[in-house]
């Protein structure tokens, strides 16, 4: 986007803190915008089509996976940024990177993944999505990684745990890990991409569950977030059936999120006035929902994780992806042979064993499973 749409406290391509390894600046693009196009060609998200989300990728051909989230993430994120001033190409490069590290079989993958590696420093996909950037990926012949922006960097890890972040540090002075020791926020871009996030999450979750008859238009009666809307819907559209009803009160119920999100975000932009994106990492977290709005999206998602990922049916899911993942790492972590020579070579086997289990997609560790374990 132009820097003249820019607000102040946006970040601004031609301000960035830089990547690890200098580069020519691209003579048609910002660097923000050669960050995402590096990661659409990446290795890394073409996987994502066949990583879960919460049904496995074999389950049905319409509900979502890793990929049609990050997409969702991106459009949600950039529709909030244009309104608010912030740079959409960054939110669009964080949105699209922020799932590149995620297991295969979604939660449960990760869970297991890091029980595994638990005597060797555990496993958070977050940490996993940076280092699929800055290292795993291998296409360009002067570095590792896609060499992104510290800006890009700094919203795939949104999470880390701190004795993570302090060996992060140690590396990387005042890197993208340092405000997780010193307190301070992400950029706003970033901030923006956490909240869209779980807006995605929370609506096409809703819908996959309908769809696969696990979640029923009575039992999200009880949750005030989503039953508002319903009645809207049906009350403007009496002799409205079938998935129409359960769509339009999804897009109203984003639509609301959204407006939410921007003028609560504007009023606390207004309060602290941040004359830069330096300024705004030094603020409280700034792009948020009303207080009203929080609570009922905490109530929904506290709904969805009873009523949905602790449902039987995915639950027996949940624990046989656990076993393959579990099986997996004892066969690579015993016969290292068994990985391709890139991983088998390293010296550190637990962690080789963590990055190759981490980039399979769901079908192809389904594959392994049955030629290793057969």
């Amino acid at each position: 986007m132009s820097t003249a749409l820019l607000a102040p406290y946006a970040c601004d391509p031609a301000q960035s803190r830089g990547r690890r390894f200098a580069e020519q600046a691209a003579p048609t693009r910002s660097d923000f915008q050669r960050d995402r196009d590096r990661i659409v060609h990446s290795t890394a998200f073409r996987r994502l089509v066949y990583k879960t989300q919460v049904f496995l990728n074999h389950e049905g051909d319409l509900f979502r996976t890793r990929l049609t989230h990050s997409l969702e993430v991106a459009q949600l994120g950039r529709s909030i940024a244009r309104a608010l001033g912030l740079n959409e190409d960054l939110v669009e490069a964080i949105a699209l990177a922020h799932d590149l590290g995620h297991t295969p079989f979604g939660h449960a993958g990760q869970d297991a993944l890091n029980a595994c590696m638990a005597a060797h420093g555990g496993f958070e996909h977050n940490l996993q999505s940076l280092r699929v950037v800055d290292h795993l990926e291998e296409r360009y012949p002067a570095f590792d990684g896609l060499n992104l922006t510290f800006e890009s960097r700094e919203g795939v890890l949104k999470h880390c745990a701190r004795r993570h972040a302090e060996i992060i540090n140690a590396q990387e002075p005042g890197g993208v890990a340092a405000r997780f020791l010193n307190g301070t926020q992400p950029s706003l871009e970033a901030q923006l991409c956490n909240l869209a996030d779980a807006i995605a999450y929370n609506a096409h979750d809703i819908d996959d569950g309908v769809r696969s008859g696990l979640l029923t238009l009575e039992q999200l009666q009880d949750v005030s977030l989503f039953a508002r809307y319903h009645a809207q819907t049906l009350a403007e559209y009496p002799q409205l059936q079938g998935r129409r009803v359960l769509y339009e009160t999804i897009r109203r119920m984003l639509s609301d999120q959204v407006y939410d999100v921007i003028h609560t975000t504007r009023a606390a932009l207004d309060t602290h006035a941040p004359a830069s994106a330096d300024e705004a990492r030094q603020c409280p977290p700034l792009v948020k929902f009303s207080a009203a709005m929080y609570e009922e999206s905490k109530a929904l998602k506290s709904f969805l994780f009873r009523n949905l990922y602790r449902h039987p049916q995915v639950m027996e899911t949940t624990h046989w992806a656990r076993d393959v993942v579990h099986d997996l790492f004892a066969v690579y972590l015993a016969q290292p042979q068994e990985m391709p020579a890139a991983y088998a070579q390293r010296s550190d086997v637990p962690r080789a064993v963590a990055d190759y289990l981490s980039g399979m997609t769901d079908r192809f560790a389904t594959r392994e499973h049955a030629r290793l374990t057969a």
